[in-house]
């Protein structure tokens, strides 16, 4: 159960309230370290399902608890930049992305339960989604306030909305992968 790849997961886990401080903590350049831990977590979650492959280190805590600290620093991420910016342009994306967690957590949940997991398995448009959130989120979490920097917002914001876009792809995909299931009874106890 313990290997590399869970323990970068777990790692990942322990960064969490570790950026939401730097968030919130207001020393010098809280907002560049807050990022820079975001950075930090985004590589952990390349690195570990890389890894857990890789070195054939797979295993069901793994495979469990991946997806829960992904989750959880990426909402996180969400609530505290929305929260912060306090902006119904910030708000609807993150809505959105918020709901399709939860949306297609359940469906997962609900499709391994008919032994139909893999028909709603990580696809290449769900990749595509995660890449342009985590990126959108590193300059939204940073804003940096430096004159040459000062296309990283504009790119953020426009790195945010095509991440939404995706998000609302990738769900009608995996939706629409399922719908031939959805009249199905899952099987007892799943």
């Amino acid at each position: 159960m313990i290997n590399i790849p869970n323990l970068l997961t777990l790692f990942r886990l322990l960064l969490i309230p570790v950026f939401l401080w730097l968030f919130y903590s207001g020393i010098e350049s809280a907002r560049f370290w807050a990022a820079l831990v975001f950075v930090l977590a985004a590589i952990t979650d390349a690195l570990d399902g890389y890894l857990a492959r890789k070195l054939e280190q797979s295993t069901p805590f793994g495979a469990f608890l991946d997806p829960v600290a992904d989750k959880v620093m990426v909402v996180m991420a969400l609530v505290l930049v929305t929260v912060d910016m306090q902006l119904l342009w910030m708000t609807i994306p993150a809505l959105i992305m918020i709901s399709r967690e939860i949306i297609i957590s359940a469906l997962r949940e609900w499709m391994a339960g008919l032994g139909r997991r893999a028909s709603v398995a990580v696809s290449g448009s769900g990749k595509l989604k995660t890449i342009f959130q985590m990126l959108a989120l590193i300059g939204l979490i940073w804003q940096p306030a430096a004159a040459w920097l000062s296309w990283v917002m504009p790119l953020s914001w426009g790195l945010l909305y095509i991440a939404t876009v995706l998000t609302i792809t990738s769900m009608v995909q995996y939706v629409y992968a399922s719908r031939n299931d959805f009249g199905t009874e899952p099987e007892q106890g799943a």
